[in-house]
């Protein structure tokens, strides 16, 4: 019975047991669809990649979720990289053949920053009151919809993005599963990320969460890089000034501190980094 190879990393960690975990095989060429999603349930982690060969890019990444393959997700991009890299031996930059398209990744030691894709939006049907109620926020919480509206975003995936008033609202923040899935589904996932400037810790600084619903409960992820990149979406659309350099923090609520970096570039180009640390090697054997 063969052997197949595959390590843990922890992507925006600050120290090894941080982050958000990843599991990736270092090749998946044996496997079919099916294995592929049942690894992935098998981790059971937010996601699981696989690394293929590409006749466009260093590598053909494919990305699952334990119940879904995705086309776009930031971590499993960062930490791949990460992966594809040490495989290679050499080089700092990377291109990932992705569902989404193929995504240029850079590293300074073991930082890594991806580009995404140019960001397709689109309003949101739900009222304040309706997104307040889903948060189980007052309506006061939800910033102005005529200064900062909520949005669905796409730079690689679609997600439901809702400004909040306050850091301390972010952080008070605890969806309800049934309202969740009522405003915030979009294709097979329903999530919501919801973020404010957290001017304690810098005016650069963001507080950033990210739910979604799994199995009818609400799920908070620890770090989001594709979230990430769709906030970088949300201040172009919303004419922020440029450049915007911002340093946000996610998944402190769920023990697993996540710290990523933004940028939107005058150029327009949002590009998302974090720290990957890889975990341990191991092998399945099937």
């Amino acid at each position: 019975m063969p052997d197949y190879a595959f390590r843990i990393v922890n992507v925006f960690a600050e120290t090894p047991l941080g982050g958000n975990p990843l599991a990736v095989f270092e090749d998946g060429r044996s496997f079919d669809d099916a294995t592929m999603q049942a690894l992935a349930l098998q981790f059971n982690l937010s996601e699981t990649t696989f690394i293929l060969p590409s006749e466009r890019a260093t590598a053909r990444v494919r990305i699952f979720t334990p119940t879904f393959e995705m086309p776009f997700a930031g971590h499993p991009t960062l930490g791949t990289a990460h992966v594809v890299r040490a495989l290679a031996g050499e080089g700092d930059s990377v291109t990932l053949e992705m569902i989404a398209g193929v995504i240029p990744v850079d590293a300074r030691g073991d930082t890594w920053m991806l580009q995404a894709n140019a960001p397709r939006t689109r309003p949101v049907a739900a009222s304040r009151a309706e997104l307040a109620a889903m948060l189980a926020l007052a309506e006061s919480e939800i910033a102005p919809a005529s200064a900062k509206p909520p949005l669905w975003v796409d730079t690689g995936v679609e997600q439901l993005v809702i400004p909040l008033a306050s850091a301390d609202a972010v952080r008070r923040a605890a969806p309800k599963a049934e309202l969740l899935l009522t405003h915030g589904r979009t294709g097979q996932r329903a999530m919501a990320y919801v973020f404010a400037a957290d001017g304690q810790a810098g005016n650069d600084a963001m507080v950033v969460r990210f739910f979604f619903s799994k199995h009818g409960a609400v799920v908070e992820d620890p770090g989001t890089g594709s979230a990430c990149a769709n906030l970088g979406g949300w201040l172009l659309v919303n004419g922020a000034p440029l450049p915007q350099r911002l340093s946000l923090a996610q998944g402190d609520a769920v023990g697993r501190p996540c710290r990523m970096g933004l940028e939107v570039g005058v150029d327009r180009r949002i590009r998302v980094s974090g720290r990957v640390i890889e975990l341990a090697r191991g092998t399945v054997t099937l």
